[in-house]
């Protein structure tokens, strides 16, 4: 995480399996690096670990004291948060930390849901028996991860897991919306505890859409993502117990 000290003024490759994938890219050194983008990296990781929280506005005199950088740089990086879905800007109140709504999980669901799909349907025939055999390796990683009740490991392997297909598309819009939904999902900020039901039952998932395509029925697998895995309504209840565990769901 970078440090209010550690801001600085002044070819990528594609991932492989035994790699672990990051929530986010990996920031390259900080001397390629601009300031804007320093600070931005710094808030994200602000937001993640909730020394930001959802709801707050945000006092741009205080954060640009306290990195010690002027405020075009900080302007600079919450624009961006803003264009991300992260932050609003409300006229002569400032920036204000979006909360993370049931519309919103509602939505991103849906765009992640048909574009994880999408994604399948143009790489799924290339898919072999070391793909099948790295997801299963991911999920019993998951499934030790939730008997230890490690979520952070957890949602690493999920991650990777989805990766796994997604990694051989070659539509890098549709993979960095995907990626910037599920950190909007699960950064914002990163979760302690779990629903060992939810996981258990996603595990379940994985393994009937690992068979469909070790069966070679691509359509079906990519429904599967759509319409099960990533299907609000499916997942409306563990939804609930995940974001809103003290309000009862909606009838």
């Amino acid at each position: 995480m970078l440090s209010p000290s550690s801001l600085q003024t002044g070819s990528s490759s594609e991932p492989v399996y035994d790699q672990r994938v990051p929530t986010r890219a990996t920031p390259p050194t900080l001397q390629t690096r601009s300031l804007r983008e320093q600070v931005y990296e710094y808030l994200r990781d602000e937001m993640a670990r909730g020394g930001l929280q959802p709801g707050a506005f945000l006092d741009l005199n205080d954060l640009a004291q306290r990195l010690g950088i002027s405020r075009t740089p900080l302007r600079e990086a919450l624009l961006q948060l803003e264009s991300q879905g992260f932050i609003t800007v409300f006229p002569r109140r400032g920036f204000r930390l979006n909360p993370l709504t049931l519309d919103d999980i509602r939505h991103y669901y849906e765009i992640i849901g048909a574009l994880e799909s999408a994604a399948l349907r143009i790489v799924g025939a290339a898919l072999g028996e070391q793909d099948f055999a790295r997801m299963r390796q991911l999920d019993a990683a998951m499934a030790e991860a939730v008997a230890a009740s490690d979520f952070g490991k957890y949602y690493e392997q999920n991650v990777a897991f989805h990766e796994v297909y997604l990694v051989r598309c070659d539509n890098k819009r549709l993979l960095a919306q995907v990626r910037l939904l599920k950190q909007r999902l699960y950064d914002w900020p990163r979760r302690a505890g779990m629903v060992q039901s939810w996981e258990e039952h996603s595990l379940t998932e994985h393994e009937n859409f690992i068979h469909l395509l070790e069966q070679g029925r691509i359509q079906e697998a990519a429904a599967h993502i759509q319409d099960v895995h990533w299907s609000f309504k499916v997942q409306e209840n563990f939804i609930h117990a995940y974001y809103f565990a003290s309000q009862p769901p909606e009838q």
